[in-house]
């Protein structure tokens, strides 16, 4: 098993991982927090081709991963739950997408938490049914990106970090996490929140 190395000197920083799983397009973003404070790392996609077997997707996700986490040396993980609609199949695939994932960040050692796509677009826009737009506009604000993501499943797996970043407390100085929320977050912050009309 690889372990992701605590850096020395830098213990109230915490560097995050989101995973929005898919098994034609899986986002993913790592952004940095230390104290109350989000730095941008990378977000990208990791697509595939719908004519490619199955294995060899999962494959490109988990070797994809594994390199993002060797790259960076997250210590924490956040994924999206498995959404279950109608399409069964779709389903099972998005769970196995999730598996490799998963398997990827166990084998760094590192902690995962699991989040809803409602508990994520809560954390996020402050509206569990906000849009795949309003939440891409409000990553965008509290990111302070120049430009939005091209593809939404980049946006949502850096929702996926922000979301773990507000449910898990922010990080002091003297590594403790505190229990304020998103709420309270924002309301020290103003400067990141947009209105969305």
């Amino acid at each position: 098993m690889h372990r992701v190395q605590k850096r020395k000197g830098v213990s109230n920083t915490n560097i995050i991982l989101g995973v929005d799983p898919g098994t034609i397009i899986t986002g993913y973003g790592v952004i940095e927090a230390s104290n109350t404070e989000l730095k941008l790392k990378e977000y990208n996609v990791i697509q595939s081709l719908s004519t490619e077997p199955l294995p060899l997707r999962l494959k490109k996700i988990f070797d994809t991963l594994m390199s993002i986490i060797s790259k960076h040396q997250p210590n924490e993980f956040a994924i999206e739950t498995a959404f279950y609609g109608k399409n069964v199949q779709s389903a099972l695939k998005i769970g196995q997408a999730r598996g490799v994932a998963l398997l990827a960040a166990v084998n760094f050692g590192m902690p995962t938490e699991e989040y809803s796509p409602r508990e994520v677009k809560k954390a996020v826009t402050g509206n569990g049914a906000a849009s795949k737009r309003q939440v891409q506009y409000m990553v965008q604000s509290q990111l302070h990106l120049k430009a939005a993501p091209k593809y939404f499943d980049a946006t949502d797996a850096l929702a996926v970090a922000l979301c773990h970043f507000y449910r898990s407390g922010f990080p002091q100085r003297d590594g403790k996490r505190s229990t304020k929320n998103w709420e309270h977050f924002i309301h020290n912050h103003p400067e990141r929140v947009v209105n969305i009309r």
